[in-house]
């Protein structure tokens, strides 16, 4: 019997027997010796299911029976899954043998840790880092979300300039590894997120817990990117601004939400000004779509998530607080359009949280 930890690596599919044509032979090849691989599958009706079964039969096939999205769909799969440690993989990700390992020692070094990703590449570029995960996530103070090597469309090449392991704010869903018994504490992904940002919710809630998530340079992978919703879709925009409204309404205390989700519509006046600009009117009309959405539900339903939200007397402070490590004081949207800083290293150290 085998004394490390029981690892599962679960891949949520919908119709995309293409990518797992292409890179489920790669996932097989993990070295990790207490390894189950799992295919979650949310009611494909693209011969995804069928494939599996008849190519790869030592794959564990978790049938959902609609598309409930990326949190809906790992919400039920991964209540049937009994292992120490999910490793939520998407389909269209290329591995190496040697990749778990690192990971999880780094993750069994430190109780605190609850979630953690390797270095994210491209698959495309492999020199390039990939726009999902890049080596660890950042957020600044308004909620928009970045990486060590990516910032919003600017994507660095791998120059070994991010090696250091260490404490992020984020890690992607794209290859997200997270202690079980954390994914319980914390209710899973929230399901009104559908896709998109989740992930950062996720992570938020378990720092509010106290809890870390870190980024392992000793492991990477390459993600090909785009599978389900590519950048030029509407709908992508649309879960993008309104999730991110969503994320700040569930981890920020009261007072601060007050002030900067305000703040952040309005920022998002600019982007539906660009979109308009660029003649892109159905993602200016997306942007507005999620405002729409966001306010109408602001007070719908008072108890959601209630239990994990920061407790009156021990709110978040942007001043400082272990909870936020990974945080952004300033605006990455101001360094990057304004001041032309294009690269994480280009941005104030002593900004960070």
């Amino acid at each position: 019997m085998t004394s490390e930890p029981k690892v599962a690596v679960v891949i949520l599919n919908w119709n995309g027997i293409k990518h797992l044509r292409q890179f489920l032979p790669s996932v097989l090849t993990s070295s990790w010796p207490n390894l189950e691989i799992i295919v979650g599958d949310n009611a494909s009706t693209d011969g995804s299911v069928e494939f599996i079964k008849q190519n790869y039969p030592t794959i564990w096939i978790i049938q959902n029976d609609d598309n409930y999205g990326f949190t809906g769909g790992y919400n039920r799969v991964l209540t049937q899954v009994k292992a120490d440690y999910y490793i939520l993989l998407n389909s269209d990700v290329e591995v190496y043998p040697g990749w778990i390992a690192p990971v999880i020692d780094l993750m069994e070094s430190d109780p605190l840790i609850a979630v953690a990703a390797p270095k994210i590449k491209s698959f495309i570029e492999k020199d390039y880092y990939e726009h999902a995960g890049a080596a660890g996530g950042f957020i600044d103070v308004f909620g928009y979300p970045f990486c060590r090597g990516r910032m919003f469309y600017e994507i660095e090449k791998d120059d070994s300039q991010y090696e250091q392991s260490g404490e992020v704010f984020w890690a992607s869903g794209a290859a997200m590894f997270i202690k079980k018994h954390c994914w319980d504490e914390a209710n899973g992904f929230d399901d009104r997120f559908f896709a998109h940002m989740e992930e950062i919710d996720l992570c938020w809630r378990l720092k509010n817990k106290g809890y870390k998530v870190m980024y392992c340079a000793a492991s990477e992978v390459f993600h090909l990117g785009g599978g389900t919703l590519n950048s030029e879709n509407p709908f992508k925009t649309y879960l993008n601004f309104r999730n991110n409204l969503l994320l700040l309404k569930n981890n920020l205390s009261f007072w601060l939400a007050l002030f900067i989700i305000p703040v952040r519509i309005w920022m998002d006046l600019m982007a539906i000004f660009r979109f308009l600009g660029e003649g892109k009117r159905r993602d200016a009309w997306a942007v507005s779509r999620a405002h729409q959405n966001f306010v109408w539900n602001l007070f719908k339903s008072r108890k959601d998530r209630k239990s994990e939200s920061p407790k009156e007397g021990n709110e978040i402070s942007i001043k400082g607080d272990h909870t936020l490590r990974g945080m952004y004081k300033g605006s990455i949207v101001w360094d990057f359009f304004i001041k032309k800083k294009k690269h994480f290293t280009e941005l104030n150290k002593e900004a960070f949280l």
